[in-house]
């Protein structure tokens, strides 16, 4: 079964991305608006239940820290993906590194940029319109995160919460 591990942010948050992601994300009926935590990888139930007892630990030792989104960016050229951008914070920047070692290690497609998709599988002229006229816009949105997700992935390719984690709680 294939697991992802991801931040969910308040509503508020949630309803500003998918204002944008109605129309301009491909995959917007498959998850919620999101912070990618851990690529989805592959495991069986046994391995699960080991790696759920690292990640709750992991969260205990984990504490709640301000989640700030400040940007609209793309990552074009490699891919047509738009994104509210996530400021980098010690402890997000910590919590990703700790999820990807060790048992809980996996290999890693790409460098761990913080951010919130909001378009993608766009054509070439659609993200560069977009991303264009979004840069004209202003975001400026702070939250605390005191929670991340562990999702698995449904036979129709939607995702659904496994367990979540309260940070900084045993």
């Amino acid at each position: 079964m294939n697991y992802r591990v991801s931040i969910f942010p308040s509503k508020k948050l949630q309803d500003i991305a998918n204002a944008y992601r109605k129309r301009y994300d491909s995959h917007y009926s498959l998850i919620p608006p999101h912070i990618t935590l851990k690529e989805p990888f592959a495991a069986g139930d046994f391995e699960m239940e080991s790696m759920v007892k690292k990640i709750r630990e992991l969260a205990k030792q984990t504490k709640p820290f301000p989640l700030e989104v400040y940007k609209f960016s793309s990552f074009h050229p490699v891919t047509n993906t738009i994104y509210m951008k996530v400021r980098e914070h010690e402890t997000l920047m910590s919590l990703h590194e700790r999820l990807n070692e060790g048992e809980l290690g996996r290999h890693v497609t790409y460098q761990f940029v913080p951010h919130i998709t909001i378009g993608q599988d766009l054509k070439d002229a659609e993200c560069s319109d977009v991303l264009g006229r979004l840069k004209m816009e202003t975001i400026d949105h702070e939250e605390m995160v005191d929670r991340f997700s562990l999702l698995y992935q449904l036979e129709n390719g939607s995702w659904t919460v496994y367990e979540t984690f309260l940070l900084g709680k045993e």
